[in-house]
């Protein structure tokens, strides 16, 4: 039988990555840029969380957004409506953004006259997880149709995230969504995850989330 060998690559393209992404996060700290990496599953709420969250703190402090997605530019379009300064990241087919792509993201953003430059990643709750991007934090949003299970199911992205945002609040009553029992999945994946409900439609919660926000940027730029 003719024998063969077995590579495994895996290890070290996560590695190259985290070295990019360790260096990236050095570079924005000497230029006191504070980078949010905000995921999610598609349908989640993440465009509409971000509109409310630059709305917020649009006049506080100097804002650039990256959008990615695997094609449109439908998001780029309604935060460039917002004022602030957008730029779309095409991922060609890609579910994810890695460190090296979101280098070029922020050359293009071009970072001299930001404070906050938040990427909106793709939406999926796996492929994104898996690569640091370079961000000073992650944060995720898990909305109540998709269930309270979910950081049982996904416990990747659940552990790697600073902030869980539960959106659509509005809905409790329509949806098998027991909030004490997603709390527990949350924090068995990650005990210090802050974890923030909120309706990204009405603004219910969007206080005490843009509160946490300005104070990790302020924070950051000291």
């Amino acid at each position: 039988m003719e024998k063969f060998r077995v590579l495994e690559i895996k290890q070290s393209v996560f590695a190259d990555n985290d070295k990019r992404a360790d260096e990236l996060r050095k570079e924005l700290k000497e230029k006191k840029v504070f980078l949010l990496n905000l995921m999610s599953s598609p349908g989640a709420g993440k465009t509409t969380t971000l509109a409310r969250t630059v709305e917020q703190l649009r006049d506080e402090m100097r804002i650039g957004v990256m959008e990615a997605d695997i094609d449109s530019d439908v998001d780029a379009r309604a935060m460039a409506e917002l004022g602030v300064k957008t730029i779309q990241l095409h991922t060609g087919g890609m579910c994810h953004l890695d460190a090296g792509m979101t280098a070029q993201g922020l050359e293009g953003l071009r970072t001299g006259d930001i404070d906050l430059a938040i990427l909106e990643n793709v939406g999926n709750l796996v492929c994104p997880a898996e690569f640091d991007t370079g961000a000073a934090r992650n944060v995720m949003i898990l909305s109540v149709p998709e269930g309270d299970d979910k950081p049982l199911k996904y416990p990747l992205m659940f552990s790697i995230c600073d902030v869980v945002l539960i959106n659509k609040i509005d809905v409790l009553p329509y949806f098998d969504f027991d909030m004490d029992i997603c709390r527990q999945n949350i924090l068995m994946r990650n005990p210090i995850a802050r974890i923030i409900p909120v309706c990204a439609r009405t603004g219910e919660g969007i206080d005490a989330w843009t509160d946490w926000l300005r104070a990790q940027v302020e924070e950051w730029r000291r």
